[in-house]
């Protein structure tokens, strides 16, 4: 991927939110660590393609996406990683590669050329009363936190953009929030999570299965994006 003295170079750059989601994919991949406008990431690589996790949310994910295309001028940025379903019919492990992003926000919209249907994103996790709303107002089949920020981040940059999600919740599961547990950055501290839920014990059945369902999907979405790193081959 790198010559020594010059620029690394990635065909196809991939943006998720934590490595929890990708982890299997990166396990024995390069790792690098460069910084960007001020950031620090850390680069998973190999012959063909980069890894970022940038963290959960718009702004993280932004950031990310600006930084490796800065350090990696990508032909194609994939955001990647866990969604919520907003139709009855998606299940845990489903791959939705969507024809179009949508931004809660301000109702923008990215076509990426490839997929089926809908994902809208917005700034904060979904409850079930939200994704009814979200899936009704945008005509959308699921919802992530990330995926608009980086179509407009690639945007920019004129970088091809696409996303490959999977269903980590289903329409009618409730997500146990914790306050705190996601700070400013983006970064997720699994210990205060754990510390907010140990004394909600009304809570624990769902984060145990949340935690079955997490494994699931990414297992699913590895698998989907290994295709799509050797469509680039």
């Amino acid at each position: 991927m790198e010559d020594e003295g010059r620029q690394p170079v990635a065909r196809i750059a991939i943006v998720a939110a934590l490595e929890r989601e990708v982890g299997p994919l990166v396990a024995g991949w390069k790792v690098v660590r460069r910084g960007s406008d001020g950031w620090e990431f850390r680069f998973f690589e190999n012959d063909r393609a980069v890894v970022v996790c940038g963290g959960i949310g718009p702004a993280a994910a932004r950031r990310a996406c600006e930084a490796v295309c800065a350090s990696y001028r990508p032909e194609m940025v994939i955001s990647a990683g866990f969604a919520g379903a907003l139709v009855a019919d998606l299940k845990v492990g489903d791959v939705v590669v969507p024809a179009r992003v949508i931004d809660a926000g301000d109702g923008s919209r990215v076509e990426t050329g490839i997929g089926s249907g809908g994902l809208v994103s917005a700034a904060e996790m979904a409850s079930v009363e939200r994704k009814r709303v979200l899936g009704g107002k945008y005509d959308a089949m699921a919802v992530d936190m990330e995926a608009a920020a980086v179509a407009k981040g690639a945007g920019l940059r004129g970088v091809r953009f696409g996303a490959v999600k999977v269903i980590s919740d289903e329409l009618e599961f409730e997500i146990p929030l914790v306050e705190g547990s996601v700070d400013a950055q983006g970064g997720f501290h699994t210990w205060r999570y754990l510390a907010g839920v140990a004394v909600r014990p009304w809570v624990w059945g769902r984060v145990v299965r949340m935690a079955g369902k997490s494994s699931v999907a990414s297992g699913n979405l590895v698998g989907a994006l290994r295709g799509r790193i050797e469509e680039f081959r």
